[in-house]
């Protein structure tokens, strides 16, 4: 199985231009203990139960008829004596001693390594006449190898492959038409959202104008994980935001460690961290240090990156909430949408107040915002319909919405859209029924205007799971799709010829044809179509997530 189930774009110019390898320090060791020490201590408590009723099972089962405590070998195990007699052959405890008297010796036989004292042993590569590559060449050969150009754009891809986690950083070189896996960061679960960051994360003291290079990762487990995309081969996150944090309880207290056991069992919500899967983050670009995240635990938390703590709890959506994100303009309100049907525009400073609410017609799959019209949002669903709102009219009741328009947008569940944050009124759609739509939101044609397709692809990435927009205005018409084939594809929309049409007025006049630019990198596994869907699956998007964890 190989799927690309989230992907984010990192603008031109955060990234550094030569990433930093890994180094494992004294420093480090103690920021790993620190993060580990709670999982540490679970996995040790779980591993100490097992073992004490396993040995308790045995001790029943090794008991002899008269009810003695004798242990007797079970059936087809041989006894400590039998497996000495079997090792006495190999001499085993004076091997070392026939090694240290061929070391004394002056034949000194080591076998196939019989003439090793004829190998030279130089302290410098610089040195061994057999090294024709120096150390400083492979150096500078790797450090070309890593450069990313301020006019390459990184793109982090959620991907699951062959039952392996992990998230890939891809370099785009637009004008190369180039795309290729820089590196990756492996992943303890099925990753279902990603999230850029452009602050130092656990720092206290950050100057306004600091910048970074972060990714922030929801997975199918409670925690949420950050790392240093400017770090190559790093063993650990930087930092994890949940229970299993660096500020979370440590857990030497016994009536402690009770209650957490009596937690970690009931899966309760609360208002520290997360308990079930994490299926949304959207970072605030307004207010850098806070994250706000949800969950199939049916809570909102808000994060404070310099702290790693959880700095707020919401509660008022009652199923999953699976979309998020923050007013381009308002930046303390946060808009989410939920499987309850519903969609909450909410003022984060004030979290005891009725929030305005919308209703659709089946459960949410995602929700943005107008970055050019920041009145209006829309919301993509699982029957295939987009809803387009303004929020200057809200409901009474969620059953009283009365959307400015409604598209039935795909036969399936839209399960990607996004805005174009350059392009005004330019809208795409990506559905499980594998196809990707492009819209002019100003298109059609009634009293509200309301959107005309474009053009219809499919851009054989499978079903359609993520659907993004390159950030930079150099980038603009740049779109990167991915799905359950586990591959990544880069679409040049300005190089279609209904695009090049309908958004004329964007684009620089050119009098020869021009060719159709879209840019991947292959995947061994695309090769092959995807499998049927079971019958009577209905690919819903909890159903699609809950059946990955399954297999």
């Amino acid at each position: 199985m190989s799927m690309i189930t989230a992907t984010a774009w990192v603008p031109r110019g955060f990234a550094a231009p030569f990433p930093t390898k890994y180094t494992f320090d004294e420093e480090e060791f103690k920021r790993i203990a620190e993060l580990a020490k709670l999982q540490l201590d679970d996995a040790n408590e779980e591993l100490d139960e097992a073992r004490n009723n396993a040995a308790k099972n045995d001790t029943e089962d090794m008991k002899d008829v008269d009810g003695s405590d004798d242990e007797v070998p079970a059936k087809g195990v041989k006894s400590k004596e039998e497996e000495d007699d079997d090792l006495a052959e190999y001499d085993l405890e004076h091997y070392d001693d026939d090694v240290a008297q061929d070391q004394e010796g002056e034949g000194m036989s080591m076998g196939m390594f019989g003439n090793v004292k004829s190998l030279a042993y130089h302290t410098s590569n610089e040195d061994d006449p057999y090294i024709t590559m120096k150390e400083n060449e492979e150096e500078d050969e790797e450090r070309e190898e890593l450069q990313i150009l301020a006019t390459d754009n990184m793109l982090l891809a959620a991907k699951v492959e062959d039952e392996v986690a992990h998230l890939e950083v891809y370099v785009y070189e637009d004008g190369a038409d180039n795309l290729y896996v820089h590196h990756d960061i492996m992943l303890p679960a099925i990753p279902l959202c990603v999230e850029w960051l452009d602050l130092p994360v656990g720092k206290a003291n950050v100057e306004k104008d600091s910048r970074a290079n972060f990714v922030a990762v929801g997975t199918f487990d409670p925690d949420i994980e950050i790392w240093d995309l400017d770090t190559i081969d790093c063993m650990y996150p930087n930092a994890i935001l949940g229970e299993g944090g660096a500020n979370a309880p440590t857990g030497d207290d016994p009536k402690e460690k009770k209650a957490k056991k009596k937690r970690k069992k009931s899966k309760k919500a609360n208002d520290s961290y997360h308990v079930d899967a994490v299926l949304a983050l959207a970072a605030n670009r307004a207010h850098r240090n806070l994250l706000a995240s949800s969950s199939a635990d049916k809570t909102i938390k808000l994060w404070d990156l310099h702290t790693t703590s959880c700095a707020k709890s919401y509660s008022y959506h009652t199923d999953k909430v699976c979309s998020l994100a923050w007013h381009p303009r308002e930046s303390t309100v946060l808009l989410s949408g939920s499987y309850d049907r519903t969609v909450v525009a909410a003022d984060m400073r004030a979290p005891d107040a009725q929030f305005p609410r919308w209703g659709v017609e089946s459960d949410i799959e995602m929700v943005k915002w107008d970055p050019h019209s920041p009145n209006y949002f829309y919301v993509s669903t699982e029957s295939g319909m987009v809803h387009h709102h303004d929020i200057r009219s809200a409901p009474k009741t969620p059953a009283e919405s009365k959307p400015v328009w409604v598209l039935q947008a795909h036969d399936e569940s839209v399960a990607a859209m996004d805005v174009n944050p350059v392009i005004p009124g330019f809208l795409v759609t990506g559905s499980t029924d594998r196809m990707v739509k492009l819209w002019n939101l100003n298109g059609g044609d009634g009293e509200n205007g309301g959107p005309a397709m474009v053009v219809g692809r499919n851009l054989e990435v499978g079903k359609v799971f993520s659907a993004t927009w390159a950030p930079n205005e150099e980038v603009g018409f740049r779109l990167a799709v991915a799905g359950s084939k586990g591959i990544v594809q880069i679409w040049d929309t300005s190089t279609n010829p209904a695009v090049r049409r309908a958004f004329a007025d964007r684009m620089v006049p050119v009098e020869e044809e021009v060719k159709e630019r879209l840019v991947g990198v292959d995947d061994d596994s695309s090769e092959s179509e995807d499998e049927p869907e079971p019958e009577g699956n209905e690919d819903k998007s909890a159903d699609r997530w809950e059946s990955m964890e399954e297999d």
